[in-house]
């Protein structure tokens, strides 16, 4: 499966798109959001210049599809979708989002989750979507829960400093998805 073509998804009040060195600045700024930093256990810590390679190479990458999440009220970048760890022998794909607090409690994690499962399903053809959150999330936890995804297991990760958070690991079948839908 080559996932070469990055596509751009036009929803109500979204539009998952590839990245542009544009989006560096609101990427950056969405990286060094203190609950972003919380939710998703990182340090915080990131160096500007390997962030801007990374963010510019995404475009390129066959195994993963990484889209900029861009709110049509503002216009702005306010996350991303990232869609990677590609298993041939489940035909599964794992999902994350991250939303900044530009973008945050205007239901635009819940469309952007519905638009690229959409996508995944009937066009790139998926069998399974794959994600983990932390359960400290409860936000994450309900969109996930409420789009359909079921908990696998949950497994004791260490974060930073020595810190421990459970991290609920959960699936979507296509079976599951189209039961919704």
């Amino acid at each position: 499966m080559d996932l070469i073509h990055k596509p751009v998804i036009t929803g109500q009040n979204l539009t998952l798109r590839p990245f542009k060195e544009d989006d560096l600045q609101a990427i950056k700024i969405s990286l060094q959001d203190q609950e972003v930093i919380r939710l998703t256990g990182s340090s915080g810590e990131f160096d500007e210049e390997k962030v801007n390679q990374w963010y510019l190479t995404r475009n390129s990458q066959a195994d993963r599809i990484d889209l900029a999440i861009v709110d049509h009220e503002t216009q702005s970048v306010v996350g991303e979708v990232v869609v990677n760890e590609l298993d041939f022998s489940s035909n599964s794909m794992n999902f994350r989002i991250l939303i900044g607090q530009k973008g945050r409690n205007k239901g635009l994690g819940t469309e952007a989750l519905s638009l690229i499962t959409k996508y995944l399903f009937e066009e790139i053809k998926l069998d399974k979507i794959t994600l983990s959150v932390f359960l400290f999330n409860p936000r994450a936890l309900h969109l996930y829960k409420k789009a359909g995804f079921t908990e696998e297991y949950i497994e004791r990760t260490e974060l930073n400093h020595g810190e421990f958070a459970d991290e609920v690991f959960m699936s979507l079948s296509i079976e599951q998805w189209k039961q919704s839908h």
